[in-house]
């Protein structure tokens, strides 16, 4: 009971109606109204909602990820069906390139306290949201670090676009920008994980740079992975990568909008847009039955 309260209040405080425990005040009522800016409001950008794994906060000017949880109340919910067959309790993951967490969190939940997660988010604002997710759900066992994953340890810049206007936050490129806030770059390998079985890559353009510096992780745990692969230009070089080091590759081509969605909302507003992923599994090792069905490449 204590906790849905404060969610509540938290959301009130968000949403800009009040303070906590007087929620009929208003910036001319409130205390100390006057010596608030005036644009506050205007600034404030996050959102809070209950969603299909627990409370989400998020950047409501988000197009993709934002506005999948603000709707249908979850993301990518065919990606994490597939996650449910290829994790479990106990396990160690991974999560290169986490955002606000909308994975981060379930696997925080599937893997329980036994288990461990590595979350990883470059961008500031980004990554503070993913924090105040991981907190909201008492997530004890995830680890998060405003870092890069790459090739090798060293610095990055990392773009700073406004946070007030919309934008696809999650979609932002890596590796390409002359100004911005510098970021530590790290590597997975450098983690010395006992154990890791299973690795998600969602990292824009920069899966290989990644899989490089996981190479000895690779070679010495074998986790599965789950790598993003969108982008016509790396596309098969990424493939060749991962045959190289002993996977068996399958597409997974998950829709969007999915329609037993947490919210029941019938509409579809993301049309036929789609996940460009792959299912790694290395070679020798079972098939898990989550393969079944998909397109070996």
């Amino acid at each position: 009971m204590l906790g849905k309260i404060i969610q509540r209040e938290i959301a009130k405080i968000i949403a800009g109606s009040g303070r906590p425990g007087s929620p009929s005040a208003t910036p001319a009522t409130a205390p100390h109204a006057a010596d608030e800016p005036a644009t506050r409001t205007a600034r404030q950008f996050n959102t809070l909602a209950e969603c299909r794994h627990g409370p989400m906060l998020f950047n409501r000017h988000d197009k993709y990820i934002a506005r999948a949880l603000e709707l249908y109340g979850e993301y990518m919910q065919k990606e994490v069906e597939l996650f449910a067959q290829l994790i479990g309790p106990g396990d160690t993951v991974v999560d290169a390139g986490a955002n606000l967490g909308a994975h981060s969190l379930y696997f925080s939940i599937r893997v329980g306290d036994a288990g461990r997660i590595y979350a990883f988010e470059p961008q500031r604002v980004v990554f503070q949201t993913l924090c105040a997710n991981l907190a909201l759900n008492s997530a004890l066992n995830a680890f998060a670090f405003q870092a890069a994953l790459g090739e090798s340890p060293g610095e990055i810049v990392v773009d700073v676009p406004d946070y007030t206007q919309e934008n696809n936050f999650g979609g932002m490129s890596l590796g390409e920008w002359q100004s911005g806030e510098r970021v530590p770059v790290m590597t997975i390998d450098a983690l010395a994980l006992e154990r890791c079985d299973f690795i998600k890559i969602d990292v824009e353009g920069m899966e290989q740079a990644v899989i490089g510096g996981a190479r000895s992780t690779l070679e010495r745990l074998a986790p599965t992975l789950y790598v993003e692969n969108d982008r016509r230009e790396h596309a098969q070089a990424l493939v060749d990568l991962l045959k190289s080091l002993g996977y068996a590759l399958f597409w997974h081509l998950p829709p969007y909008y999915n329609p037993d969605n947490f919210n029941g909302i019938a509409e579809n507003v993301f049309g036929d847009i789609m996940s460009r992923n792959m299912l790694c599994v290395p070679v020798g090792h079972p098939l898990p039955s989550a393969a079944a069905g998909l397109a070996a490449i």
